[in-house]
């Protein structure tokens, strides 16, 4: 009875294979279908398990980052194109055409797997580099999206040959004519590819490096360094995107120095009353004396002041002819010593106070020295402290600021000549 069942069987499909010939391979891609999804679902589960599992075990950190890129998720979909390159010939009345385009596109699918695989790998080295601390003086998030497009560029090509059927270097041929067009279609990536080397190698810019490029409004820290952008964050934490390229082609100015130095400089001048320089009086010698900035700059300079004036064989007794300390002189000798003992300025850099060419707007006096931090806004409290101090302290010394006449002035001047 069995045979004749089986017997039945079989005519039936002769039957159908007669009327419909179609049915029997369309079955077969069927069940080939149902049997890849089965395998691919079970191929991603185990591979991730496996992952997550050597990633709990382990102390490094590469796979913690392999997990979170998904790069053995992407590489499981290989299982699925081999499935279907050899799982479609047990598939019964399919012709050699259609069982040939089927393979080559599980070849195809099978390049696309790997390809997306290392580039999630990458982006996962990337990621363990930047963590490391190391992104701040190499960035190789360019070199890597360099190598992505490469990778891509590759894999495309593989893919056409296996769709095909035929040999890459056929494809590859073909290209030698399409270079005109190639380099004009990928002129901005070569150009940043070179300005990325460049910046690399030379170690022009960094993540975290203050830069001014006032031509393109950028003005504040580097965010982002990639292959074609430079991201900057402005102090009004607006975001300037600069090409990669024009940081090779233009200038622009790096802080990064002044913050590695560890001192940031304070240049400033206060324009005095020219008026208001004088010579000093024997009663305010004896004052500034009682000065503990002072002190041995008074006597020092006394004395190189009496040996000279000693030395005048004649009309000594003549103001004119002798040398003597003058209020201006003083503030100097006062303000560096100010500045020396001041614990926020740095004093392995220099300092120094100056004179500069006097002008119808009064005598500039310039402080020169380094702060002895970068930050900004303690910065800016150093300076002010300086010369909230250095303002408060002129009347001691008998000099006045020189300003421009302003409204009140001019009241009190019209005050002044009706009285």
């Amino acid at each position: 009875m069995l045979e004749e069942l089986l017997n039945g069987m079989g005519r039936l499909r002769s039957t159908l294979d007669a009327v419909h010939p179609w049915l029997t391979p369309a079955a077969g891609l069927l069940v080939l279908l149902i049997a890849v999804t089965v395998v691919d679902i079970v191929a991603r589960r185990r591979l991730k398990a496996i992952a997550r599992m050597l990633a709990r075990q382990t102390a490094a950190r590469w796979d913690d980052a392999f997990v979170e890129y998904k790069v053995f998720a992407r590489l499981a979909h290989l299982v699925t194109a081999a499935a279907i390159y050899f799982g479609v010939n047990l598939v019964p009345g399919l012709g050699t055409s259609p069982l040939a385009v089927i393979q080559n596109v599980a070849v195809a699918y099978g390049v696309l797997s790997i390809v997306r695989s290392v580039s999630a790998a990458l982006s996962a080295i990337n990621h363990l580099y930047e963590s490391g601390g190391h992104v701040s003086q190499r960035p190789i998030k360019g070199y890597v999206q360099v190598l992505k497009i490469i990778l891509y560029c590759v894999g495309a090509i593989l893919m056409m040959s296996a769709l095909i059927d035929k040999s890459p270097v056929i494809l590859l041929s073909g290209f030698g004519a399409m270079t005109a067009v190639l380099l004009l279609v990928f002129k901005d990536t070569i150009l940043s590819l070179v300005a990325s080397v460049q910046l690399g190698s030379l170690d022009m810019i960094r993540v975290g490096d203050w830069i001014e490029m006032p031509q393109l409004n950028a003005d504040g820290d580097v965010i982002d360094v990639a292959l074609h952008t430079v991201r900057v964050q402005n102090w009004d934490k607006t975001i300037t995107t600069i090409p990669t390229h024009k940081l090779i082609s233009e200038s622009f100015m790096n802080w990064r120095g002044m913050q590695d130095s560890g001192g940031r400089r304070i240049k400033r001048s206060l324009r005095l009353d020219q008026r208001s320089v004088r010579f000093l009086t024997g009663d305010e010698i004896d004052r500034f004396k009682r000065f503990v900035l002072l002190k041995e700059y008074i006597v020092s300079k006394q004395a190189e002041l009496d040996a000279y004036n000693a030395g005048l064989s004649e009309h000594t007794s003549e103001d004119v002819n002798t040398r003597k300390l003058t209020n201006l002189g003083t503030l100097r000798a006062y303000l560096i010593n100010y500045l020396r003992h001041h614990p926020k300025i740095h004093q392995g850099m220099t300092l120094l106070v100056r004179q500069l060419q006097p002008d119808a707007e009064g005598l500039p006096i310039e402080v020169y020295c380094f702060s002895a931090t970068t930050a900004w806004a303690d910065y800016e409290a150093i300076q002010a402290d300086i010369f909230d101090h250095l303002l408060a302290i002129l009347p001691e010394f008998g000099l006045s600021v020189f300003q421009s006449v302003g409204g009140q002035d001019l009241s009190k001047m019209h005050v002044g000549a009706r009285d």
